[in-house]
């Protein structure tokens, strides 16, 4: 054969072996990061549920409610770096929503989370305020006061990648990412659907609201999503 031809097939097979090889690389290494949608609930890091959290010979079904035994959430703790928006409505100044919040950012402070609240400034708001929420791509959008419920089970279905806990509250019919954390007193349910239970103000302690607030976290980390956690 001769100089020149030996020549250019070498080179072909080298250019061949190149291509091959940074094909393979880039396989390997994936598509990049996306920027784009929110990110996953983060997976817990510390922490186990007690005893009597949920029947594990019986997991709860979509949409169901579950009554963990008390204090079964209190080993239960986010992961470093958990980051949390605390979603509201800024004409709400009800008894009952300061409490909520003030739950919020007790836990959070306890827990060194990091909080971003989102507030609707106005009713006309209250839809873009969800979509502002999602668009931080927190871990979680911890929503307080009723004005949000009917926001949510708006916005919800359409953004299946975030994990919402309603505190207080609960929707109709959630889907698999908006877990609710109530009570008896508590359980309002949207617009022309009022209370599961009879509403008492009363019932929004700071004691109960953050019992609530811990349980529904606990459940949101362990897969228990789409459920109402009753902590009565």
């Amino acid at each position: 054969m001769p100089s020149a031809v030996r020549r250019t097939s070498a080179v072909l097979v080298v250019a061949t072996l190149t291509t091959v090889g940074t094909l393979l690389l880039a396989a390997c290494a994936g598509p990049g990061p996306d920027t784009a949608g929110p990110r996953p609930v983060a997976t817990p890091t510390a922490g186990v549920l007690g005893t009597g959290f949920v029947d594990d010979q019986q997991p709860p079904a979509p949409e169901s409610t579950i009554s963990p035994a008390p204090h079964s959430w209190d080993a239960v703790h986010p992961p470093r770096g958990y980051d949390v928006v605390l979603l509201s409505d800024a004409g709400d100044d009800t008894a009952a929503t300061r409490t909520l919040t003030a739950a919020v950012r007790s836990w959070a402070t306890a827990e060194r989370v990091h909080v971003t609240p989102v507030a609707a400034a106005t009713p006309d708001d209250r839809l873009d305020a969800v979509d502002r929420a999602v668009r931080a791509r927190p871990d979680l959008v911890v929503s307080v006061g009723d004005p949000m419920v009917d926001p949510i089970a708006a916005v919800s279905p359409s953004a299946l990648a975030q994990q919402f806990l309603v505190l207080g509250a609960e929707i109709a019919e959630p889907t698999a990412n908006v877990t609710a954390a109530d009570w008896t007193g508590a359980g309002f349910r949207g617009e022309g659907l009022g209370a599961s239970s009879h509403h008492d103000p009363d019932s929004f302690t700071d004691e109960r609201a953050g019992r609530a607030l811990r349980a529904g976290i606990a459940a949101v980390l362990h897969d228990l999503r789409g459920l109402v956690v009753w902590v009565d």
